[in-house]
C-alpha cells in the first residue's frame, strides 16, 4: 500500500506533523504501548490512519491540558477503548440481561475515569490555594512597604 496513493495513511514524518508531534515522540507512544500504527508499507515503514492521528492527538489531550502521567494515559485509554467496545456491542442488539451487565461495566469505567480527574482537579486546587495565600503575603508586604501592587501591575 503507497502512503502517497492511500490518502487515509500516512507514513511517520506526516502522522507527526498532523498532530504537532516529532517522530521520536510517535515512535516513543509506540515503545511504551499507547500507539500503534495501523499498518506498514511493504519496506517496513509504519503508516498511521486518521484514527491513529486521532488517537495521537488524545494521548497528547491528556498529557498536556489534563496533565497525566504515562499510567493515567493509559488507564484512560483502556477505558476508552473498552466503552467503544460496549458501544459496538450494544448495537448488535444484545439480550437485556447481557445489556445490564454492559452498562454496569460502562458505569464502573466511567467512575474509574471520574475519579482520576477528581484527584487532579485536588492537586490542582492544592497548588492554586497555595498560589493565592502568596499572593495575599505579597499583598500584606506591599502595604507595609508602601506599594500598589494594582499600580504596578505590567498589562
Amino acid at each position: 500500500m503507497s502512503a502517497d496513493r492511500d490518502v487515509s495513511h500516512f507514513r511517520i514524518g506526516e502522522a507527526a506533523r498532523r498532530a504537532g508531534v516529532t517522530t521520536r515522540t510517535l515512535r516513543y507512544y509506540q515503545e511504551v504501548g499507547l500507539l500503534e500504527p495501523s499498518g506498514a508499507t511493504p519496506g517496513g515503514n509504519r503508516l498511521y490512519s486518521v484514527g491513529d492521528v486521532e488517537r495521537l492527538r488524545r494521548i497528547l489531550e491528556l498529557r498536556d491540558v489534563m496533565g497525566f502521567d504515562l499510567e493515567r494515559i493509559r488507564l484512560f485509554l483502556r477505558s476508552e477503548d473498552r466503552l467503544a467496545e460496549l458501544r459496538a456491542e450494544a448495537e448488535r442488539g444484545p439480550s437485556t440481561a447481557r445489556r445490564a451487565e454492559m452498562v454496569a461495566e460502562a458505569f464502573e469505567l466511567n467512575h474509574l475515569m471520574q475519579a482520576e480527574i477528581v484527584q487532579k482537579q485536588g492537586v490542582l486546587t492544592g497548588v492554586l490555594a497555595e498560589l493565592r495565600a502568596r499572593a495575599v503575603r505579597y499583598r500584606e508586604i506591599a502595604d507595609e512597604i508602601g506599594l500598589d501592587l494594582d499600580a504596578a501591575r505590567v498589562p
